[in-house]
């Protein structure tokens, strides 16, 4: 327990200097208050392979976390954290996915906003009020919503879904890690690094790649073949630059 709590000082006293260095203003509590309020935001969106998440969180008005913002300017550590703090401390929250299948029907748009909505449609809470991250949104069940781009950084709701949003789906990509090894899925979650573009050159596309995404630089033909199950010797053996981008 001691050793949690000096390790966890050391995160917060890491995140206070990386606020003061950035003059990093604080998040809102919430848009409105007096209203269960739900922040939304996906995770998955530019990615070459996997499916979209998102989280959809409703906080207490009150709700304050020094460490908690947007999942992008969180360490992997930081992140799943705050995970266990956010569930807990939470009102409700919830977690959808849309697949690549679906994605390449809709278009990935379309899914981002069908994965927020499915979110909500999970909520053991009703919202009175949706904040949603970025610029576009569809009307969900006569609820008022607000589009706010940057709202990952600027409302802990919305800060909140977009680590539960990340670390869920990071988690998907790990499982997903196990059954195709060799795109790096591990480390680049299915982003489009060099690794991950140099194993679908070598390898071909799996079932879980969006064929509506250009999946190569310079895209001409692609193996869509069964074999990939056979290849699964040299799924661990590729080393290479495949961190997430």
């Amino acid at each position: 327990g001691t050793i949690l709590q000096k390790g966890y000082g050391r995160v917060l006293k890491n995140v206070w200097n990386r606020m003061k260095n950035k003059e990093r203003k604080p998040l809102k509590s919430c848009l409105q208050r007096g209203v269960f309020e739900a922040g939304c935001d996906e995770a998955g969106r530019g990615c070459l392979a996997g499916p979209v998440f998102a989280a959809a969180v409703i906080l207490p008005d009150d709700f304050i976390h020094p460490l908690l913002n947007d999942s992008k300017q969180l360490s992997a550590r930081e992140r799943y954290q705050l995970r266990t703090e956010i569930e807990a401390s939470s009102v409700a929250w919830a977690v959808a996915m849309v697949d690549n299948n679906k994605i390449d029907k809709i278009n990935i748009l379309n899914a981002s906003i069908l994965a927020m909505q499915n979110a909500l449609d999970k909520l053991s809470q009703s919202p009175g009020h949706i904040i949603v991250d970025g610029n576009r949104f569809k009307p969900y069940q006569g609820v008022p919503f607000n589009c706010i781009v940057k709202g990952d950084a600027t409302y802990f709701s919305i800060a909140a879904a977009s680590v539960l949003a990340k670390t869920y789906r990071d988690d998907y990509m790990l499982g997903l890690h196990q059954e195709y090894g060799y795109y790096g899925w591990d480390q680049n979650k299915g982003y489009p690094t060099k690794f991950h573009r140099e194993a679908i050159r070598k390898y071909g596309i799996t079932k879980y790649h969006r064929l509506s995404f250009r999946l190569l630089e310079q895209q001409y033909s692609l193996d869509f073949g069964d074999n990939l199950k056979d290849r699964e010797q040299d799924a661990f053996s590729a080393k290479g630059n495949n961190k997430e981008e």
